[in-house]
């Protein structure tokens, strides 16, 4: 087998590839023999077909099982005879196969240029203490008492902003097609409404009915509704107000096993204090993750950028799903999020990198039993089977990716213990 190196660049190569004209034509001989074991063909029993009539049949399947069966094996061979490691399976092109002559073909894959951390201690990080002021404690008691806030009915006045209204609802859009809903709770001077539609509530009673036509802007942000018209028939069946507690003694107690007011704020201030320090530990670990991606000097392989980016844009999407909102009615250029992204998780990745080394020079090393708690764990925060969360990782190749995680978190803990901080 021939094989030339092209070094393109430090992450991107590429081998040309020469399998000889005698392995070819074996593996074809070989493979022709199978397909004529069960091959069927008019005027011959089955199985008896001469070889150049079944090679002559079945010539493209066959050159395709020749190209499956020898390029990868050749691609290993060349790659462990380079000491080369891919980041990820090296794209095959330009292949050439046919009867009697070499089989040809080009690999370009990406690679990881050796990397030097450096010394540790000269990493500089500063830390800042944790300070809670009185008024992120005052807000936080706010949205306590927003939270506790219960809703009362009305009976002796129309409907007036910040009203919760139960309605039976009747949606006619410009294709004439109805919905009806009942018992639809509508808050008056929500951002979600449609425009227009919370003065038409206001003023009506319990018993009340009212029928309006609605014309949406056209740079509303739901597309499918941007310029149309929108016929719409509520019938009020009630009127709630919203009730705030008092900031006092009663609230605190009604919230849990506190005294007092006071005893509320010092719980609410020790939160904070805490939700300080993770904040600060997260924005360490971040800066330290920064200087050690400045350190890299080459271009993170885009197979890997593409891959983060990939990963960012999911958790992106999720976190939408989880707040109720469709991520395909949402006002988003996608392409300009993944180009907005580019160059953050091309940091992340030079600096998963240099942890990888880190991990690889320090023998940090991740057992099957680690591996089974965080399955263990991840099962436990989204309320599913342990074994149903496993199966579902290996089958997407995220066990790999959960150890390739773990043993960075412990690269991180392994480097703040060497780094230098500095407490401001």
């Amino acid at each position: 087998m021939k094989t030339e190196f092209i070094d393109i660049s430090e992450t991107q190569k590429s081998l040309v590839i020469e399998i000889p004209g005698d392995v070819v034509s074996a593996t074809i001989e070989r493979l022709t023999r199978d397909y004529g074991k069960a091959a069927k063909i008019p005027g011959f029993r089955p199985g008896k077909a001469p070889a150049q009539v079944v090679r002559k049949r079945y010539r493209e399947q066959i050159l395709h099982d020749v190209v499956h069966e020898l390029v990868p094996r050749a691609v290993d061979e060349a790659l462990r005879e380079r000491g080369l490691e891919p980041v990820d399976t090296p794209n095959v092109k330009d292949v050439v196969v046919e009867e009697g002559r070499p089989l040809t073909f080009t690999a370009a894959f990406e690679t990881v240029p050796p990397i030097d951390p450096g010394e540790y201690a000269a990493i500089t990080l500063r830390k800042t203490p944790v300070e809670v002021e009185e008024s992120a404690v005052d807000q936080a008691l706010e949205r306590l008492r927003e939270r506790a806030a219960r809703f009362e009915p009305v009976e002796d006045r129309p409907v007036a902003h910040g009203d919760t209204v139960v309605v039976d609802l009747e949606r006619t859009g410009a294709d004439g097609q109805t919905e009806k809903h009942e018992n639809v709770s509508v808050e008056v001077g929500a951002p979600a409404n449609p425009p227009g539609f919370d003065a038409e509530l206001t003023g009506l009673r319990v018993g009340d009915s009212r029928r309006f036509t609605l014309t949406y802007p056209g740079d509303y942000a739901i597309k499918e509704l941007a310029g149309s018209s929108v016929a719409y028939a509520v019938a009020v069946r009630a009127i709630k107000r919203r009730v705030v507690p008092g900031l006092d003694d009663e609230f605190a107690k009604d919230l849990g096993d506190y005294e007092s007011l006071e005893s509320l704020r010092g719980r609410v201030r020790e939160d904070l204090e805490h939700q300080s320090l993770h904040e600060k530990d997260r924005e360490l670990r971040a800066e330290m993750l920064r200087q050690l991606a400045s350190r890299v000097g080459f271009e993170a392989p885009a197979s890997l950028v593409d891959r983060e980016i990939d990963r960012r844009v999911e958790d992106f999407v999720r976190r939408l799903i989880e707040q109720q909102i469709d991520p395909m009615r949402t006002n988003i250029n996608w392409e300009d999020f993944r180009d907005r992204q580019r160059e953050p998780a091309a940091e992340a990745v030079r600096g998963a990198l240099v942890l990888d080394e880190v991990a690889r020079r320090e023998g940090l090393t991740v057992d099957q039993a680690e591996v089974t708690r965080e399955v263990e764990r991840y099962a436990e925060r989204t309320g599913r089977a342990v074994e149903a969360v496993r199966a579902r990782l290996e089958k997407e190749g995220g066990i790999a990716r959960l150890y390739a995680g773990l043993r960075r978190e412990k690269a991180i803990d392994f480097l703040l213990t060497r780094v230098t901080i500095v407490h401001a």
